[in-house]
């Protein structure tokens, strides 16, 4: 048992929440903020206060953003023929900073994963077939992660889309199996936006096992 003050005890427990950090790397960032000067904790919780409440979501892509729509869907210089579709704004900025694709973006919310009650009607499917409806796009590019749950969603995108008259591709394996996204050095990911292979509907995106996602949207 652990006799930290409450404070710090608190702290270290809101830090647990972030993504990747476990207790012990929670305490260490506990005890590196409470070191650093009292302007610069200040600053720091400015910072997160001034993000939460100046960014909203795009109500075309999803991303955040200061002004809607946001800075990349408002851009006329964009190839609006081409939409790539990623898990979550993180792989977004890693798919931009490859500064290899020029289309516009649309963030899922997440991957399928109906042990985490990720199942279509939690992520923004319904708003990527709104944005197909009528449109002129061309192309749909699945940027996910080499894992089950990116497998499966992959497989389920491609399924709902087959309705509309769009090139459905997929990045190409310079990503390894099990690799995020967002974590992808500009190299890598740059190579598999160029050799992004075809997917064609009902044909498996690959040949490990992934699990079957019935749920129909209604359109």
């Amino acid at each position: 048992m652990n006799n930290f003050p409450e404070p710090i005890g608190r702290l270290i427990d809101e830090l647990g929440q972030l993504p990747g950090v476990g207790p012990k790397t929670a305490e260490r960032y506990a005890f590196a903020l409470l070191k650093r000067r009292p302007d610069d904790r200040e600053r720091l919780a400015e910072a997160i206060m001034e993000a939460g409440g100046s960014l909203t979501a795009c109500s075309t892509c999803g991303n955040y953003t200061e002004s809607d729509p946001c800075n990349i869907c408002s851009d006329a210089r964009r190839d609006r023929g081409v939409i790539c579709v990623v898990a979550t704004e993180q792989d977004l900025l890693a798919v931009e900073r490859t500064r290899e694709f020029s289309g516009l973006y649309h963030v899922l919310g997440g991957r399928l994963s109906p042990a985490e009650g990720l199942t279509p009607r939690e992520l923004n499917v319904r708003q990527l077939i709104a944005r197909l409806q009528g449109s002129t796009v061309r192309e749909i590019i699945l940027a996910f992660d080499h894992t089950i749950e990116g497998e499966s969603t992959m497989m389920y995108l491609t399924r709902t889309v087959s309705q509309f008259n769009v090139r459905v591709t997929r990045l190409a394996r310079g990503l390894p199996i099990g690799s995020e996204v967002g974590y992808a050095d500009e190299i890598t990911l740059t190579d598999a936006l160029k050799g992004r292979n075809e997917i064609r509907s009902g044909v498996p995106v690959t040949p490990i096992q992934t699990p079957i996602i019935t749920e129909k949207l209604s359109t």
